[in-house]
């Protein structure tokens, strides 16, 4: 039988989307909701990824034991995550027990939000933070981030600072949530073996009554100037170089050929940087990829190296780049390999619910649109040298924030 797509509102807003496939043996649900770092107040970051954690400590029907024990009652494949533009809650189940894992994860995301709970978390978010700080990589990323967009919330950290979690009050994460996780800022997606109407008849009854805020999103754009600082930091035995430039966003067409030239130039093997940085040895890690947001975009350049070829590294990353953009010297064989190893990825990932599932909310969430497997394929497909040369008129690698840091 054919796969289907289907797509309902709930008159509170509460947007159901499936992609029915009656042969799956599985089914996949998700609750996205467009809320994340970027759309927090400087003294709250951290809120979101925070309040992701909560959700996990109990509602008025369920202790946290209930919702772990529950969703291991029914083998659930589950967790969550929070970025900068969403936070997610999804479980990949056998058929029969899709209308429990909706149960469970409606459920969740009306939380008690206890005062008890949020102070032991609260630690538990904090070590979080010690752990990321002792990992150099995670350093540079929210370092690079903050020099990239200075004055724009998407230079937040995701996990917020010592300082804003510590702060961080029950009263404001309550404000916070009913803020932001409005049924008209949620989308709920299924995939696999799914009986549509059944799904919207218990999100109906499970989320029918929550009430929309009219959330929305500052869509506002962040400037960019060239600029490259480095960080002196001894306890390290490894240079690591990051690299951000603006590309097209999520919402733009050439976010095919973006991610194409992302894999020509910086895949992690058979690549430019690859044969630039790794194969002779110069470089421990090199890589170069596109980096889609609502609205906005990005491409970002990372390698790790011997602090003595740290400089040798930096300009031949550089340089790799600055080529491809002036030269506009893509050749046809390498555009062919790139095309078929992401049409090759995208492929392995929607074969399973989960992969569509996630697909399926993350599109809609940012484009309000569906598009199926092959359609997806086809795009990939579809992108020439031409595209790509276009897309770097558009966007030539620059203006280029570098960040470098090692001993």
């Amino acid at each position: 039988m054919p796969i289907t797509f289907e797509h309902h509102a709930l008159p509170n807003g509460l947007t159901v989307l499936s992609e029915t496939d009656p042969d799956a043996h599985t089914a996949a649900v998700g609750f996205f909701v467009k809320t994340g770092a970027r759309d927090e107040l400087p003294d709250v970051m951290g809120v979101s990824h925070f309040l992701e954690h909560m959700m996990f400590k109990g509602t008025d029907r369920r202790s946290a034991d209930d919702v772990n024990r529950e969703f291991d009652e029914i083998g659930a494949d589950y967790n969550a995550f929070t970025s900068h533009e969403q936070t997610v809650y999804y479980a990949h189940v056998l058929p029969e027990f899709l209308p429990r894992a909706v149960d469970l994860l409606a459920d969740m995301l009306r939380p008690a939000l206890r005062d008890a709970d949020f102070d032991m978390e609260k630690k538990v978010i904090l070590e979080e933070i010690g752990m990321y700080d002792d990992r150099p990589e995670w350093r540079l990323q929210d370092r690079l981030l903050e020099e990239h967009y200075p004055g724009h919330p998407l230079g937040f950290r995701v996990l917020g600072t010592t300082d804003t979690v510590s702060a961080l009050t029950p009263q404001q994460m309550g404000d916070y949530f009913r803020g932001r996780y409005s049924p008209d800022n949620i989308v709920v997606a299924a995939a696999g073996r799914v009986d549509f109407e059944a799904l919207c008849r218990d999100l109906e009854q499970r989320c029918g009554g929550w009430t929309a805020t009219d959330a929305r999103r500052d869509h506002g754009q962040p400037q960019h100037e060239g600029k490259r600082l480095v960080i002196d930091d001894d306890s390290l035995s490894r240079t690591y170089l990051a690299m951000l430039c603006p590309g097209p966003s999520a919402q733009d067409d050439q976010r095919y050929a973006a991610k194409v030239l992302s894999d020509v130039l910086g895949d992690a093997d058979g690549s430019r940087l690859y044969w630039n940085l790794i194969d002779p040895g110069l470089a421990d890690d090199a890589e170069f990829a596109y980096s889609p947001r609502d609205h906005v975009g990005s491409f970002l350049g990372y390698a790790t190296s011997d602090p003595g070829r740290a400089d040798e590294v930096e300009q031949t990353l550089l340089n790799t780049l600055d080529s491809a953009a002036q030269k506009r010297d893509l050749t046809e064989d390498e555009v062919t390999r790139a095309v078929n190893k992401l049409a090759t990825t995208v492929t392995l990932h929607g074969e399973r619910p989960a992969g569509r599932m996630h697909a399926l909310g993350a599109r809609w969430l940012l484009l309000n649109a569906y598009r199926t497997l092959d359609e997806e394929v086809e795009a990939y497909r579809a992108v020439t040298v031409d595209d790509v040369s276009r897309l770097l008129d558009a966007w030539p690698l620059s203006p280029k924030t570098v960040v470098r840091m090692g001993p």
